[in-house]
């Protein structure tokens, strides 16, 4: 783990002289070479310079995904810019706030996402318009200034999700993700290698197999839109090697009639994270899906990451894994004192690959940090846990009331905030329940006011659903007449869990 520092824009630049003809990227019938890749990301890295981008400032991506918004992101990068990939799911106001607050020099966008965004000043360049991306871009051959890029300098800002005030700005350095790729060599990437992903290129989730297929010379098949039947398709069509799903993606396609119709033997390690992953799916996937399977537990923020090699660890499938080589994971009480082996609490990690901190939020950066006796830094994860006995962790709760559907982050008090809106509104609140087609879903109890009796639960559901992004929906509302909350006022959220079976 000790390789040499690179950026990822000079692994590309070494890939497209040894093997120019060699497959970059590949989106149906769009190829992109590592040549040609180099050679666009120039023309961008050098538009971009010419339109007054400095190292350090920021550009935000808002689109689906496409070889043409992958170029985009890597040749910002050579130009020593911050890329700030948005969410075409979030609702108008969320957009407009992590807008606000990234602050780019320029906006790349599609036509679905492009009218989501107000009107304004910021230069707006369409990523499906070629002929106006083509006007946009600096001449075939235009060499960029390419300024140093040390370990510290900034890479990109992920945003958290959120309907309601800034979204936390997640900004992760070069050196965080030079961490992924060295991390990634024990897992068979090679020149050779083909990776298919069908999560989108805003998500960090899709970004930590992303970067390191480039950065190995493989090639990277991009699938817009995922569907079990077409995914199953393009993964024996092009012989895959590697992927990255989301829990309930492996659900449906593990649950897919024709799933041993296809010829999978060419994988060599699937990935998964973001969601919990049930033992009895993950025994399902290594029972008739080649290759290994692999479990990241972490967080976006970065910090420790335990790793579970599930075919290595037949026996260890209700765990996410070991703490990853390099990482400090450990375990702290409500009180923020370390607790020794055996104990249960929240799970805090440090690792060289860390963020540097939320974006112009310098208090909810230090909200997130733990440091231990010695001074060293953590980032707090919110869940708590134990480790069993081989040093393996079981996750047993979410001390943060996170619910996790379909791979995406969903903050229950963000949709709370707009429940409480509507006039009929007294009290509400929102829980995660589990759910066959998303892995978890969720759902909210409302209190509604004297003398809106006629306020119905589907009404409420309809109105809320229509006021948050699509990831955001909510499966159901119930109307009770009041929340149940502890001594000190606390709303028992675990009851009402209860209370939904």
């Amino acid at each position: 783990m000790d390789e040499a520092f690179e950026t990822l824009p000079a692994r590309i630049r070494a890939h497209a002289r040894a093997r120019p003809a060699q497959a970059a990227l590949l989106q149906g019938n769009e190829l992109l070479t590592y040549g040609a890749l180099d050679a666009l990301m120039d023309r961008i890295a050098a538009a971009l310079q010419r339109d007054g981008a400095q190292p350090g400032d920021a550009i935000a991506v808002c689109a689906g995904t496409s070889t043409r918004y992958a170029a985009v992101f890597l040749g910002a990068l050579r130009a020593g810019v911050v890329v700030a990939p948005l969410a075409p799911s979030s609702t108008a106001d969320s957009l407009a706030a992590m807008l606000a607050d990234a602050q780019p020099r320029a906006l790349f966008v599609d036509a679905a996402s492009s009218a989501l965004i107000a009107p304004s000043a910021l230069p707006r360049i369409a990523l499906d318009d070629d002929a106006a991306f083509e006007r946009w871009l600096a001449p075939a051959g235009s060499p960029p200034a390419e300024p140093p890029l040390p370990p510290e300098a900034p890479f990109n800002i992920i945003y958290s999700s959120g309907t309601t005030g800034v979204p936390k700005g997640i900004v992760q350095s070069h050196g965080m993700r030079w961490a992924h790729v060295q991390r990634s060599r024990q897992f068979g990437y090679t020149p050779d290698g083909i990776t298919l992903l069908a999560t989108p290129l805003y998500s960090n989730t899709t970004l930590v197999v992303f970067f390191p297929t480039l950065a190995s010379g493989g090639c990277v098949v991009l699938m817009p839109k995922f569907d079990a039947a077409g995914y199953l398709a393009l993964a024996a069509q092009h012989r895959a090697t590697h992927t990255m799903l989301v829990p309930v993606q492996y659900q449906r396609l593990m649950a897919l009639p024709g799933f041993g119709q296809h010829d999978l033997g060419a994988f060599i390690n699937k990935f998964c994270t973001s969601a919990p992953f049930g033992a009895a799916l993950k025994a399902d996937v290594l029972a008739r899906w080649p290759g290994g399977l692999v479990e990241f537990y972490g967080m976006t923020e970065g910090g420790g990451t335990c790793i579970l090699a599930a075919h290595e660890h037949p026996d260890k499938l209700h765990t996410v894994g070991c703490p990853a080589e390099g990482h400090d994971i450990r375990l702290i009480d409500d009180d923020g004192s370390e607790l020794p082996p055996g104990a249960t609490g929240e799970v805090v990690g440090h690792s060289p690959g860390m963020m540097l901190g939320y974006h112009r939020q310098p208090q909810k950066t230090r909200e997130a940090e733990w440091f231990d006796a010695a001074g060293k830094r953590f980032i707090r994860t919110g869940d708590v846990g134990r480790f069993d006995a081989d040093g393996f962790l079981v996750l047993l709760d979410r001390k943060k009331d996170v619910v996790i559907s379909g791979g995406f982050n969903i903050y229950p008090s963000d949709l709370e905030a707009v429940l409480r809106g509507h006039p009929a509104v007294a009290d509400a609140a929102v829980v995660g329940v589990p759910s066959t087609e998303w892995g978890e879903t969720p759902v909210a109890f409302v209190v509604v006011r004297d003398g809106a009796q006629d306020a119905t639960a589907e009404d409420l559901k309809q109105w809320l659903n229509a006021r948050v992004g699509k990831t955001q929906r909510v499966a159901g509302v119930r109307l009770v007449d009041e929340l149940p909350r502890s001594a000190i006022g606390k709303v028992l959220k675990r009851e009402l869990r209860e209370r939904w079976r």
